[in-house]
C-alpha cells in the first residue's frame, strides 16, 4: 500500500473533526432527536428543549454548513417541549439561511411529527410510522381501590377547582369537559402549525389528516406528510454529492454517557423527589421517587407501544 493511500485514509478519518474550510466535501451537521418528549431524566434519555438547545446551536454554527439534518425517532410527549424545540430550529434556520432536513427513523408521531415539521423536507424510512396529529391525556382512577383498602385521601385547597381530575377522587363531568376544551385548543394550534409548514403538499381531508391516525411511510407520502421515502446517507449524497460530510453533533451528556436535562429542567425539579433521586444516584436517596419513575417509565413505554415498538 502506498504512502499516498495511507495518507488519504488517515485524512478521511480525521475530516469530521477538522474545521469546515479544511474538509474536502460539503458539510451537513446532524442532530439526533430520540425518545419521548419532555420525559428525560439523567438516567433515561429523551427530548427536552434544555437538553437539545445547545446541540442545535452548535449544528447551525458549523462554518460552511450547507444544511442541518435532524434524525428523529420519537412517539411524542409534551406539546410545550415539542413546540419549544420546533421554534428554536426554525429560528436558527432563518437566522443562518440554510435548509433543514428531517429523517425519520422508527417513528415521528404526535410531538415527534411536530419536530419533523421544523424541517423544510421530511424523509422517512420505508418502514417508518408518521402522523398522529392529535392530543391525548391518559391516567388512572384509584378512588374505588382506596375505598376497598380503607385509605383516607386528605386534600386541603384554597380554590374550588384546584384538584380537578384528581385520580384519587371520582371523575366529574365538568372536569372532563374542561380537559377536552384545553385539548381542542392545543389540537387546533397543532393543526395550524402543520398546515403552515406543509399546507402546500397536504392531500386529504382534515378529518383524516388530523384525526390522530398514523400511517406507514408509503401512505404518509400520499397524504403529503413527508416528501420522500429513503435514508439520510442516500438522500444527502444525491443532493450534495458523494463527498458530503455528516458530523454528528452530540446533545448534552449525563451519567453513564446518557443525556441529562439542562439547567431549566433541573430547576423545575429541585426540591422534589425526582430531583433527589436523579441527582444523587449513588447516595441514600436512590429509592426516593421510585414509584414516580416506574409510572413515568410505564407511560413512556405506552407511548412507544402505540406504534408497535
Amino acid at each position: 500500500m502506498s504512502d499516498g493511500s495511507l495518507f488519504s485514509r488517515f485524512r478521511r478519518g480525521l475530516e469530521p473533526l477538522l474545521p469546515a474550510r479544511m474538509r474536502s466535501g460539503i458539510t451537513v451537521p446532524v442532530v439526533r432527536l430520540h425518545g419521548a418528549i419532555g420525559m428525560a431524566t439523567p438516567l433515561r434519555p429523551g427530548i427536552t428543549f434544555s437538553g437539545v438547545a445547545k446541540a442545535l446551536e452548535r449544528a447551525f454554527a458549523v462554518k460552511g454548513a450547507k444544511a442541518v439534518a435532524l434524525l428523529i425517532n420519537s412517539p411524542g410527549g409534551s406539546p410545550v417541549q415539542s413546540h419549544l424545540v420546533f421554534r428554536r430550529i426554525r429560528a436558527l434556520a432563518q437566522e443562518k439561511e440554510i435548509p433543514v432536513f428531517a429523517f425519520v427513523e422508527d417513528v415521528a408521531a404526535s410531538g415527534g411529527y411536530m419536530l419533523a415539521c421544523a424541517a423544510d423536507e421530511i424523509v422517512a424510512d420505508r418502514f417508518s410510522i408518521v402522523g398522529s396529529i392529535g392530543v391525548v391525556s391518559a391516567g388512572f382512577g384509584f378512588n374505588r381501590a382506596i375505598d376497598k383498602l380503607g385509605i383516607d385521601r386528605r386534600v386541603y385547597t384554597a380554590g374550588t377547582r384546584k384538584v380537578i381530575l384528581d385520580p384519587f377522587q371520582p371523575e366529574h363531568p365538568e372536569d372532563v369537559a374542561k380537559l377536552k376544551t384545553i385539548q381542542r385548543e392545543i389540537h387546533e394550534q397543532f393543526v395550524d402549525l402543520v398546515k403552515e409548514r406543509r399546507g402546500g403538499v397536504l392531500s386529504g381531508s382534515d378529518d383524516t389528516l388530523f384525526s390522530g391516525e398514523f400511517w406507514a411511510s408509503g401512505e404518509a407520502l400520499e397524504h403529503g406528510l413527508i416528501d420522500a421515502v429513503g435514508d439520510m446517507r442516500s438522500f444527502l449524497r444525491a443532493r450534495y454529492g458523494e463527498k458530503v460530510e455528516t458530523p454528528l453533533i452530540e446533545t448534552a451528556g449525563g451519567w453513564f454517557g446518557r443525556r441529562r436535562p439542562g439547567v431549566g429542567a433541573l430547576a423545575a425539579l429541585e426540591g422534589t423527589e425526582w430531583f433527589s433521586a436523579d441527582l444523587a444516584p449513588f447516595g441514600s436517596s436512590v429509592g426516593a421517587g421510585l414509584a414516580d419513575r416506574l409510572v413515568a417509565s410505564a407511560e413512556e413505554r405506552a407511548l412507544w407501544g402505540r406504534y408497535g415498538l
